[in-house]
């Protein structure tokens, strides 16, 4: 059975463990529709590159064509020296590939979730981290600046608290700040609980308010804001089903089994880690960092 996960990466893993235990070793060749590369950055980052370029490939990983990102930095619990300045360093790379070497940009960063639910406050909590500028080119009436991008930042909160449909409140802001790019920061679902606390996902073909926490809302995307849109997410919540998992090896892997127990015990539900806090402090600090990296390369060289 397949659990909800956001992560692209998982999908893969699921695959070349099916293909593993029937012993194919083809594994990479089996994926119609998508391109797969992997880079490692030092002994504590690895980077995969998951390309999905045509229907077969959408219809496996069940997400649109387009690029996905997963990086997977290690020792952030343990505090390996230089870990959150090595991580972040990595991620501007990984945007630049997306975004472009033209670091004159006129970009809008979107902090989505609920600051006051951690496991939902990657967005807020990152994009008060960054350094906005646009009230500078304001002032001193600039156009461009190959040192310091054009940033704006915008937190639009919940619809729970207030009442507008997020993706209409991000129009809006678009509207007035006319982007070239707008990133858009959210917590994500993961399947597998060890990725709550290593896992970034750059993705360019946008984001739906609230998917981590299972309240899907309006997509962001560029048919929807009229700019590219580049998605940043870190998983901070888990399907509750996955970690019941061992407690269902009675079933054999009868999938239809082990769906009926689920529902019928109510496993409908997401769980976080109990270090939540320190997860959604340091992601926080390793993504404002690497998009300050990004888009001020005069001050973040």
């Amino acid at each position: 059975m397949r659990y909800r996960t956001d992560l692209a990466i998982e999908y893969v893993e699921d695959f070349e463990s099916a293909a593993e235990l029937s012993g194919d070793d083809t594994v990479r060749k089996l994926i119609d529709g998508a391109e797969i590369e992997e880079k490692t950055y030092d002994e504590d980052i690895k980077v995969t590159r998951i390309r999905i370029t045509d229907e077969r490939g959408e219809m496996f990983f069940k997400k649109r064509k387009g690029n996905y990102i997963t990086l997977e930095v290690d020792g952030i619990v343990d505090e390996k020296e230089g870990i959150r300045e090595r991580g972040s360093k990595a991620l501007a790379n990984e945007l630049v590939r997306l975004t472009g070497e033209d670091r004159n940009l006129n970009v809008l960063v979107t902090g989505l979730g609920n600051d006051k639910v951690t496991p939902d406050a990657l967005g807020p909590f990152t994009v008060s981290k960054l350094r906005v500028t646009r009230h500078l080119y304001t002032i001193y009436n600039m156009e461009r600046d190959p040192d310091i991008s054009n940033v704006s930042a915008f937190v639009p909160g919940v619809t729970g608290t207030t009442g507008i449909e997020t993706a209409e409140l991000i129009k809006r802001a678009v509207e007035i700040v006319k982007p070239d790019v707008v990133i858009v920061i959210d917590s994500l679902a993961a399947r597998n609980v060890s990725r709550i606390n290593t896992t970034i996902q750059i993705n360019d073909t946008g984001i739906s308010p609230g998917s981590g926490m299972g309240n899907v809302r309006k997509m962001l995307d560029r048919e929807t804001l009229g700019c590219k849109v580049i998605a940043i997410g870190v998983p901070t919540v888990i399907d509750a089903g996955t970690l019941v998992i061992d407690a269902l090896s009675k079933f054999e892997n009868d999938n239809d089994a082990i769906d009926s127990y689920l529902n019928e015990n109510e496993f409908d539900m997401v769980v976080t880690s109990t270090d939540i806090d320190t997860v959604i402090k340091d992601f926080s600090d390793i993504i404002a960092n690497g998009i300050n990296i990004m888009l001020h390369p005069g001050i973040y060289s």
